[in-house]
């Protein structure tokens, strides 16, 4: 179940919120392909290309885990210029192949892009960041997309505003407390802090919990920033028939932990709580694939049987 619209809770930013006022990014919604192939630079981009529209992440320091562990898509690093190239050779074609890049800005673009960077509306941005406590700024990700790309369901461990510059999104986002239902991979996979749903043919069977989901839905379009909470889930898609997509994201650490835990703990806590268990446990065991039977005996092992 999805509703539509997220709750406006500016500038309190407990929930995932859509602002439209922010003139965040003002100066890079003149980005187009062409703008950014005459001035982003002859650095090298990451480019995932898949077999379909789905782009699921997974962490290649952690493949070493899983022996047959095989990606859906694949990682390449090639310049601007040839990832345009890849792009409209993908459209040409047709089918199902889709690429995508994902590269954190750095001193490699021209200069032309630093000049919009630094214009980006950082007052109001760095306000934010001291109101809330947030650790540091870590990175800005370029994200830049085909129509119908699609980020499956996943959380992430730092603070998200999401900033969108041309083409729309549809984002649904989930709670930290709906982790039941949309049963992340264990910690040791690299596909770690993702969904194992399937959201266009999810199995009910492997999955039953998944037909109590509820989340918020929303579009973001040029101009728009949408803040994601760490640990709430978000799926995210291109909308078809919308041509590219580009957006920006600002990732910050979050506020430290407070020296005093206060109870009933909340959703995200028990998340982080959780992760930290399963991770201890891999590396006190050695062997990741032993974390998931051992909890559920230390959980469940001493009530399966009739005590009766």
């Amino acid at each position: 179940m999805f509703q539509s619209g997220l709750l406006l809770l500016y500038p309190i930013f407990k929930e995932p919120v859509v602002l439209t006022d922010t003139n965040l990014v003002y100066p890079a919604l003149k980005w187009d392909i062409a703008y950014l192939k005459d001035n982003i630079g002859n650095g090298d981009f990451s480019v995932y290309i898949s077999g379909n529209h789905k782009f699921l992440y997974y962490d290649e320091k952690k493949m070493c885990n899983f022996e047959n562990f095989v990606p859906k898509s694949q990682r390449m690093e090639m310049k601007f210029n040839e990832f345009v190239d890849q792009m409209h050779e993908t459209e040409e074609r047709g089918g199902d192949e889709r690429v995508y890049l994902q590269q954190t800005l750095n001193d490699t673009v021209g200069k032309k892009i630093v000049v919009d960077f630094l214009g980006f509306n950082w007052n109001w941005i760095n306000k934010q960041q001291a109101k809330r406590s947030w650790g540091q700024l870590t990175s800005n990700l370029l994200l830049i997309g085909m129509e119908g790309n699609v980020t499956p369901a996943h959380y992430d461990e730092q603070q998200n505003f999401f900033a969108q510059i041309k083409g729309h999104k549809r984002c649904i986002l989930f709670p930290p407390d709906q982790f039941e239902c949309l049963y992340p991979y264990p910690v040791h996979h690299p596909c770690d802090r993702q969904s194992q749903v399937d959201f266009d043919n999810p199995d009910h069977e492997k999955f039953p919990n998944f037909k109590n989901v509820v989340g918020y839905e929303a579009v973001v379009g040029p101009g728009d920033v949408l803040y994601i909470p760490m640990y709430w889930w978000h799926h995210i898609e291109s909308l078809l028939n919308g041509g590219v997509t580009i957006t920006v994201n600002f990732w910050y650490k979050g506020a430290p932990t407070p020296k005093r835990i206060e109870y009933p703990l909340r959703a995200h806590q028990k998340v982080a709580i959780m992760r930290n268990i399963e991770k201890m446990l891999g590396e006190a065991l050695g062997d990741p694939h032993e974390v998931g039977p051992l909890l559920k005996t230390m959980i469940k092992g001493r009530y399966e049987q009739d005590l009766s």
